[in-house]
C-alpha cells in the first residue's frame, strides 16, 4: 500500500443529476429529487479514488462504512459536487469526511472508510 495521502487532502466528483438518481421503490418515485442511495453511490466512488492511488499491484480497496446525513434536495439537472477529504490513516484503514453541494446548498455529509487488503485476502472473504 502506497502511504501517498495526508489528513486534509481532498477529491472532488462532480455530476449532474438524472431520472435514474430520484428516489423510487418498485418502478414508484417516492420524491423526485436525488435519493439517499443515489448520493451513497457517488459518494462511495468520489472516495474510492483515494483507495485507487494507494493501492498497489495485488491490493484492493473495500467499503467497510458509510455515514450519510441527507440534509437538503438535489433535484434533477443540477450539478452536485461531492468533496472527499482524508480524517485519519491508520494502517490499511482509510477513513473520510465528505459533503456534497448544489451550488452553495449543502445537500449531504458525513464519513466513510475503507481498507486496503490483499486480493487473495479480499477474494478469501467474499467467498465465504
Amino acid at each position: 500500500m502506497k502511504n501517498v495521502f495526508a489528513y486534509g487532502d481532498q477529491k472532488e466528483f462532480r455530476k449532474t443529476v438524472t431520472d435514474s438518481d430520484i428516489a423510487a421503490f418498485n418502478g414508484e418515485v417516492v420524491h423526485p429529487v436525488c435519493s439517499t442511495f443515489a448520493l451513497a453511490r457517488d459518494v462511495e466512488w468520489t472516495t474510492r479514488q483515494f483507495a485507487i492511488d494507494m493501492c498497489e499491484s495485488g491490493e484492493e480497496g473495500i467499503g467497510t462504512y458509510l455515514e450519510i446525513h441527507h440534509d437538503a434536495p438535489a433535484r434533477v439537472g443540477e450539478e452536485i459536487c461531492i468533496r472527499g477529504v482524508v480524517e485519519s490513516l491508520n494502517g490499511n484503514k482509510l477513513i473520510c469526511t465528505f459533503e456534497v453541494r448544489a451550488g452553495e446548498r449543502l445537500v449531504a455529509h458525513g464519513r466513510t472508510a475503507q481498507k486496503i487488503l490483499k486480493k487473495e485476502l479480499l477474494q478469501s472473504i467474499l467467498s465465504q
